[in-house]
């Protein structure tokens, strides 16, 4: 007989999708509840990823999602943008006001996951865990104070780095499980005093609700679409993180065959420029469409013959990379060009398409010749690899099945 558990998972990025994404973990809430487990998500009620912040005077609002399912936000300060002190300093308050979740939450939890980037709130999912002899999960989507050494040019040696290091460290020690949706975190952990033993990679995926029940587009997206061209199309954010810079010099060495066209649909800080730069170049060749809902997506991704992802050359994804964008790729069927220089690639797991170099214009524009060459059959082979991956590995429900196997071994269905 299958028991109920109570799972307590805390993310302060968490989001519902009216008021962002949804997304990892409000999908696995979501399948978790589903199998009869009491679940509470944890998250702040301000962030810069949100698009409409809950308002709420109160220390805490619960709000009920589902049977079983319910979402806890905690009144976190507003603040102007994500480098802002502010935003540390929420780190904190949302630390500390997890030691106090039992002023909202009555049941006890039998397991605590807190998932990353920030590891402050780490300090107030453990007390709670403690104090409830609960099980604990450290879960980690970006692997700090590393990022920030590598990336943000912060020295090892200043204070708070290191005592953000101090506490990674215990978390790897202290914690019952360590999960992660990067694919060779394991190593990084470690080196850092893990023991392997510990680890579950625990990926990214789609709940096949939300793209089975997709919305067709909005009449102004469709209007914008070229007619009968061969569409390599991108959804997301328009940035150099994401390579779009390659993809554009990628569409000029391209300019000559009129009849394959970039789409690329989304918004970001850098759009305007990179919109200029297209301009700039005289390319015909590629569209430009605002962002469109994510229920729209797979509606969208149906209109494209390939999809593109890119990425810069990182040190950091030698332990993996986790794209929301690359599990809806794959289930749209469609053949993905994935310029990437790193381990744990998906796309080359399920011979999904083609994986080239990142930041590599040249390799881009061969990878797109390569696939403009082969037969609709032979693309749809590659595309229908691409979906049945999804289907046998990365749907929610899939996921949120090997969680509960790891952290209640032993609670399957009779």
């Amino acid at each position: 007989m299958q028991s109920v558990k109570t799972i307590f998972l805390i993310n302060q990025y968490s989001s519902t999708p009216e008021t962002a994404m949804g997304g990892r973990h409000y999908y696995l809430a979501q399948e978790l509840a589903k199998k009869g487990h009491k679940v509470y998500l944890v998250a702040g009620r301000y962030s810069h990823l949100l698009r409409q912040p809950k308002q709420f005077s109160e220390p805490y609002l619960l709000e009920k999602i589902d049977t079983n399912f319910s979402f806890v936000w905690v009144n976190l300060p507003e603040y102007q943008e994500a480098h802002s002190k502010q935003r540390v300093l929420n780190w904190f308050k949302f630390s500390w006001a997890l030691t106090k979740l039992r002023s909202i939450i009555t049941d006890r939890p039998d397991a605590v996951l807190y998932s990353s980037p920030s590891p402050i709130g780490y300090l107030g999912a453990k007390f709670l865990a403690n104090k409830f002899k609960a099980k604990f999960i450290f879960e980690v989507r970006d692997i700090w104070p590393l990022t920030l050494i590598e990336l943000g040019g912060h020295s090892p040696k200043h204070p708070f780095v290191r005592f953000m290091q101090w506490i990674e460290d215990r978390a790897y020690q202290k914690s019952d499980y360590v999960f992660s949706n990067l694919f060779n975190a394991v190593e990084h952990m470690t080196s850092r005093g893990l023991n392997p033993k510990k680890f579950h990679w625990i990926p990214n995926g789609i709940s096949i609700n939300e793209v089975m029940n997709k919305e067709e587009l909005s009449l102004e997206a469709r209007s914008q679409l070229p007619k009968n061209k061969f569409i390599v199309g991108y959804t997301g954010t328009i940035g150099v993180a994401n390579a779009i810079d390659d993809l554009i010099d990628a569409a000029k060495l391209l300019l000559a065959y009129k009849d394959i066209h970039f789409v690329l649909v989304g918004s970001g800080k850098e759009k305007k420029h990179l919109v200029q730069k297209a301009l700039d170049l005289g390319l015909d060749n590629i569209t430009f469409i605002d962002a469109i809902p994510k229920k729209q997506i797979q509606s969208m991704l149906s209109t494209f013959d390939i999809c593109y992802i890119g990425w810069q050359k990182n040190s950091l994804y030698r332990f993996g990379i986790a794209p929301n964008k690359l599990p809806e790729y794959l289930y749209a069927g469609k053949p993905i060009i994935h310029a990437f220089s790193g381990k744990g690639d998906i796309v080359q797991q399920a011979n999904a398409g083609i994986t080239i170099e990142a930041e590599d214009p040249q390799a881009i524009a061969d990878a797109v010749m390569r696939l403009y060459g082969l037969s609709d059959s032979e693309r749809s082979v590659l595309g229908n690899n691409g979906h049945q991956y999804v289907l046998q590995h990365l749907e929610y429900k899939m996921i949120a099945e090997k969680l509960e196997s790891i952290i209640f071994p032993g609670n399957a269905d009779s």
